[in-house]
């Protein structure tokens, strides 16, 4: 048995001192958020890191993506995936409009976009694309569903920081994409997030949205949220960000020992990296199929006896959750709900130690 509880993930921290040296001058100036030294710092290095033309930094990804949606001004039906966290459905559900579910591909888990166009109505405003686990949706056929019908797209990038496919930064692709630093993350700033957009206008009124609907010491014309990323936090994410290369390398060495070890395993699907894309490594998805014998929560107790806590990442879809209980049927996008019912995301992080994966990969061999 591992002596320690092993979870999923584990945050990346910076050294205490480096962290602590990064703050000190904020008891100077006293500006402890909006929009200070540190926001405007971290803002411009990922802007460089991201290689994007426009971002807006904010409090989290849940309200990057949501404030971004509003922003839009989208009415109506928005096509999107139930194989996602909350947030993503959420944040179409908060806008007042209604998600239209659209199956994924068991090859990658994300949004199978030969099923997207005849879910199109004329209700239809956008679509809600997700990066799965790292995992890039097909970019170009969904850019020429969205032009062909008009549409506005908008990328749940929550998973794919610092990633690039055919050697284009992700943060590119749609009208928006909306990443997540949650301590979780491949890169964190404690919690926070970030929209990148196209248009400066849309980041104009992103950036209204998130302060109040301000637009000047003496003028509020719109009704706005407060979603502003404090300066404590992106400290951390310039912290963070100088260790962002050796964290991804270190990750791409345990996902390597994770594949070494079960790639010959029957009865199980791994998670290849996609062509074209440089992946940051962010997750590690199992599919257990009957085949090998013990369905995905024997494995995740047995994992769980050894104080190794995988997690069923995503389960249950979000059109079965409890709150839109009567609203969807999980049936019509039944490849999702196969592969909600066996997937398991073992644990993987920069510090992850090689013997808790050895320890993981010897339970699923053992069966």
């Amino acid at each position: 048995m591992v002596n320690k509880n092993i979870y999923v993930t584990q945050a990346s921290l910076p050294p205490f001192e480096e962290y602590i040296q990064e703050i000190s001058d904020i008891w100077q100036s006293r500006r402890l958020t909006n929009m200070g030294e540190k926001h405007v710092k971290l803002s411009d290095e990922l802007k460089s890191y991201l290689d994007v033309d426009n971002i807006e930094l904010l409090s989290n990804g849940h309200m990057a993506l949501e404030l971004s949606l509003q922003a839009l001004k989208l009415e109506g039906e928005v096509i999107t995936t139930p194989f996602t966290f909350a947030s993503t459905t959420h944040s179409i559900v908060r806008n007042g409009l209604k998600p239209v579910f659209c199956d994924i591909k068991a090859s990658d888990f994300t949004i199978d976009e030969t099923k997207i166009e005849e879910l199109i109505t004329d209700k239809t405003s956008a679509i809600v694309p997700v990066h799965v686990y790292g995992n890039i949706c097909n970019i170009e056929a969904i850019e020429n569903i969205a032009k062909k019908h008009n549409l506005k797209v908008i990328y749940d990038a929550a998973h794919s920081f610092g990633e690039r496919y055919k050697n284009k930064a992700v943060g590119n692709f749609g009208d928006v994409s909306c990443f997540s630093f949650h301590a979780t993350k491949v890169f964190n700033t404690i919690e926070g997030g970030a929209a990148c957009f196209r248009d400066k206008e849309l980041g104009l009124e992103i950036y209204r949205l998130k302060n109040f609907g301000i637009r000047g010491p003496e003028v509020v014309d719109g009704i706005g949220a407060n979603a502003k990323m404090n300066e404590f936090a992106a400290a951390m994410g310039i912290c963070n960000l100088r260790h962002i290369p050796e964290q991804i390398n270190k990750r791409k060495a345990c996902y390597e020992r994770y594949m070494n070890q079960l790639r010959d395993v029957d009865g199980i699907d791994l998670n290849s990296i996609q062509a074209e894309v440089e992946s940051n490594y962010s997750y590690f998805p199992v599919v257990f199929y009957d085949e090998y014998g013990m369905s995905r929560d024997d494995v995740f107790n047995k994992l769980a006896e050894q104080n190794i806590h995988a997690r069923k990442y995503f389960y249950p879809l979000t059109n079965m959750f409890d709150c839109y209980s009567g609203m969807y049927d999980a049936n019509k996008t039944p490849i999702a709900l196969d592969i909600s019912k066996r997937i398991l995301t073992l644990p993987l992080y920069a510090d992850l130690e090689f013997d808790v994966i050895d320890k993981v990969c010897e339970i699923i061999r053992k069966k």
